[in-house]
């Protein structure tokens, strides 16, 4: 019987948004895997390692090329019958790597519903009719746009920014200024409806601006960004204070001059991420990252619904319909990972403060474990669960076992883990990092035994 151990040869995607070359962490990790005959190209962006069966750039198994979709289906024990049943024989998630220099675009993923009727009325700009929730996790310094931000914080703007209220318009602002006047930290369901109800029509009003009309009060903004500094949108707000502000304009305006994004920056969060920090996306949820490398972990789909900061397709009508309005601190955006139960470390490891992170989404599709072993010797014994796992190292080496097999891994490496197979990792560097995404529809998905 094969053991449950299969190293994997992945993709990278090169959009114009990814790092250059070798800075790109991405292109680095795929180029690790010596099957793959591809090197890296100095002059070009490369973005995203893709890690998962998903079509558009499926993994293949290193040493017979046949895809992971393929070793997976033909033995549904590798996921499990349960989960292999339940995703039609496919790998739950989506693992990814991203490398970003410049901006994404501004954008949302449908939940599972709207993602069918995307899909069925239009399949070359939404080819899947699944959702897309998703997770990131920082392993530089990372910065993006997620979520709305508090209502305060909005208004405050709409009364700072000069060519912001222009834009979005007299009525609409205060509008928007009244319904939420006095309740914008309720927490009475009604209040908070009607406060997503203004929250709608506000953004709707500025979103959908020709762009002529967008342009102008984009040269406005950026002078004044230039000009205030630290004074800039009366000094900023609670999350982020004026000089930020204006250095992020000017800064996404030299990527994106004159762009809708500009604007959309003061309705949502300014979020920053050091290593190992986290947040996670619903579907639905508005985001835009602007720079770092991270690993990323979603619903295995590739539905985007985008509106700025893209020369892509965008939908704009379907963005402001599908958006759920939510709006919360920039603390509520990150997650709080815990300390994975079912690991044991060995004295080594446990001498030398090496530890395993689990960061649990609220959905069943995936879970991600964060290892780092410091020193030789350091050694993780993951016990079996009753679902698959994808293996990336992003720094050290070490190696992975699982029954009697046991492969050299070093950054780069990506390996498939079978269901019901315990995993050992050992590191036989200084700092062996490794994440781990696994989907379990029981048991030891969450850190405190709930699923």
């Amino acid at each position: 019987m094969q053991v449950p151990l299969i190293q994997l040869q992945c993709g990278v995607n090169s959009y114009e948004w990814g790092k250059v070359g070798k800075e790109s962490a991405a292109a680095k990790y795929a180029a690790a895997t010596e099957s793959n005959q591809f090197s890296i190209e100095n002059e070009k962006p490369y973005a995203e390692l893709w890690m998962g069966t998903h079509p558009s750039l499926p993994s293949k198994d290193v040493e017979t090329q046949r895809s992971l979709l393929d070793l997976i289906q033909d033995n549904k024990a590798l996921m499990s019958l349960e989960i292999s049943n339940k995703y039609g024989g496919k790998l739950p998630f989506l693992f990814k790597a991203l490398s970003i220099r410049k901006a994404l675009s501004i954008q949302a993923h449908p939940n599972k519903k709207l993602a069918e009727q995307l899909h069925a009325k239009d399949p070359k700009n939404y080819p899947d009719d699944n959702h897309k929730p998703e997770m990131t996790i920082a392993i530089t310094p990372f910065d993006g746009l997620c979520g709305f931000r508090p209502l305060k914080e909005i208004t405050h703007f709409l009364a700072t920014v000069p060519s912001l209220r222009k834009l979005i318009g007299e009525d609409a602002a205060k509008e928007f200024e009244e319904a939420v006047s006095g309740r914008e930290t309720s927490g009475s369901a009604e209040d908070t409806q009607e406060n997503k109800k203004a929250l709608q029509a506000v953004f709707s009003a500025m979103i959908t601006k020709d762009k002529s009309t967008v342009a102008a009060g984009a040269k406005d903004l950026v002078a004044s960004a230039e000009k205030e500094g630290e004074n800039f949108a009366g000094g900023g707000g609670p999350s982020n204070n004026g000089k930020e502000l204006a250095d992020l304009v000017m800064r996404l305006n030299g990527q994106f001059e004159g762009d809708i994004g500009l604007f959309v920056l003061f309705y949502l969060n300014y979020v920053k991420l050091d290593v190992g920090e986290a947040m996670f996306l619903k579907a639905d949820d508005i985001h835009a990252y602007l720079s770092g490398d991270i690993i990323e972990c979603m619903a295995s789909s590739d539905n985007v619904v985008r509106a700025g900061f893209t020369p892509k397709f965008q939908d704009i009508p379907t963005l402001t319909s599908m958006l759920t309005y939510s709006y919360a601190p920039i603390s509520d955006q990150k997650m709080n990972p815990a300390d994975y139960p079912y690991v044991t470390l060995n004295r080594t490891a446990y001498s030398s403060s090496s530890s395993a992170i689990l960061y649990d989404p609220p959905i069943e599709e995936f879970s991600v474990v964060k290892t780092e072993l410091n020193g030789a010797g350091a050694k993780a014994t993951f016990e079996a669960i009753d679902g698959p796992s994808v293996v990336l190292c992003t720094a050290g080496s070490g190696s992975i076992s699982v029954g009697p097999k046991t492969q050299q891994v070093k950054a780069g490496y990506v390996f498939f883990v079978g269901a019901t197979a315990e995993c050992i990792l050992e590191s036989d560097s200084e700092s062996f990092t490794t994440f781990k995404a696994f989907c379990e529809l029981s048991g030891k998905e969450s850190a405190n035994g709930t699923s």
